[in-house]
């Protein structure tokens, strides 16, 4: 092993093992300080000028910007630097201990998308005594696994700026300029409690709450078939029927139930008012069955992500990796990035398909090949 995979591997070491869990759970939910300090640390050192933005009132959860160079455009290599909560008991390793075996790196956000920051630094190692004629930014952002505020608060700031912008998360280096927004919500059904001896004397949730569901299925049909888009491999919206809680004895008429789900939306279903038509759905149904039928919004939305097949950095970044751009159906910070006038694709080591699960890793054989690819973007718009 190089040097230079040491030392990627021994900052990812200190990355895995300083915690910064975010999640809707409050029990769950931690701050990312700890982990944007470090990184600020190690590329001020590089001669990167650093910024580090609350994002909340606690400065518990923080932005950071780090700046080489200088100019109007130039190129953010972007990734959060909070991980999903974890169930310790099912990994075969402690999770907050980078482990090496197999040629792969194990660890909480070793994949997603802890592992990409040490690439990029290593990849603008090689820059620093260049001259660049425009800037390179790195940025790492809060709380993405949960509300996505860190990309919020920077989109209504407007900064950083640069002509495009690389979000790093797992793809396994091919490039993704298209995917589904993602809604997360919540209906209450608000019956009517009394004796389960006679159904009379009250109006039961969870019949009502029954009756919803179907009809969410039958508007789960209806999405599928009025907003497919074959881009996806998944080729249309989906409704997920995450959770339902309601009731409390079997022998009472239930009289409130609560169900969760989530919407992941191509872009002609977002733009369609999904949620108004929804909305429209339940009011019906609570006014034939006299109950009441509320939907509110668990997080804010993320809108659907696309960047024009024919912009420029789709087609560098198609170019540098033999790959045709695709499109995923997990939701990132890309459309907040490209709302602030950059051309945005997400591109990074790892699997997907290995993040939110026990035993997460990055393989080894990722990493040579993305400091590879990310400095030949780096050399392409700041050069």
């Amino acid at each position: 092993m190089s040097h230079h995979d040491k030392h990627i591997i021994n900052q990812l070491r200190a990355l895995v093992g300083t915690p910064s869990v975010s999640s809707t759970d409050p029990s769950w939910d931690q701050g990312n300080r700890a982990v944007i300090e470090l990184l600020a640390g190690w590329l001020s050192a590089l001669g990167f000028r650093t910024e580090i933005m609350d994002v909340s009132s606690d400065g518990q959860k923080a932005n950071l910007i780090a700046t080489l160079g200088s100019g109007p455009g130039g190129l953010v290599l972007a990734g959060h630097t909070d991980t999903v909560p974890f169930d310790e008991g099912r990994w075969r390793s402690d999770p907050l201990q980078l482990t090496e075996r197999d040629q792969r790196l194990y660890g909480l956000g070793s994949t997603d998308m802890k592992g990409f920051f040490p690439i990029a630094i290593a990849a603008a190692r090689a820059f620093l005594d260049k001259p660049l004629q425009q800037p390179l930014i790195i940025l790492a952002t809060a709380d993405e696994e949960s509300s996505m505020n860190g990309a919020r608060a920077l989109a209504a700031a407007g900064r950083p700026r640069a002509r495009a912008a690389i979000i790093g998360e797992p793809t396994s280096l091919n490039p993704v300029r298209l995917h589904k927004g993602i809604m997360m919500e919540a209906i209450e059904v608000t019956g009517l409690a009394g004796h389960s001896s006679n159904p009379a004397l009250g109006i039961n949730a969870l019949d009502v709450m029954h009756e919803l569901m179907s009809e969410m299925m039958r508007f789960r049909q209806q999405l599928a078939t009025e907003h497919a888009n074959s881009a996806f491999e998944v080729a249309f919206p989906t409704l997920n029927l995450g959770c339902i809680h309601g009731g409390d004895s079997p022998n009472r008429i239930c009289g409130r139930c609560e169900l969760h789900f989530d919407l992941r939306l191509t872009p002609s279903a977002a733009a369609a008012g999904v949620r108004e038509q929804l909305q429209q759905r339940l009011q019906a149904l609570a006014q034939a069955r006299g109950a009441g039928i509320a939907l509110r919004s668990l997080v804010e939305p993320v809108p659907p992500f696309e960047q024009v097949a024919h912009s420029e950095l789709v087609r560098l970044a198609e170019k540098l990796t033999g790959h045709s751009a695709m499109a995923v159906g997990f939701a990132t910070e890309a459309p907040f990035l490209q709302a602030m006038g950059m051309e945005t694709i997400v591109m990074g080591p790892g699997s997907i398909d290995r993040a939110h699960q026990p035993d997460e890793y990055l393989e080894l054989s990722q990493i040579q090949p993305c400091v590879d690819l990310l400095q030949s973007c780096i050399a392409h718009y700041c050069l």
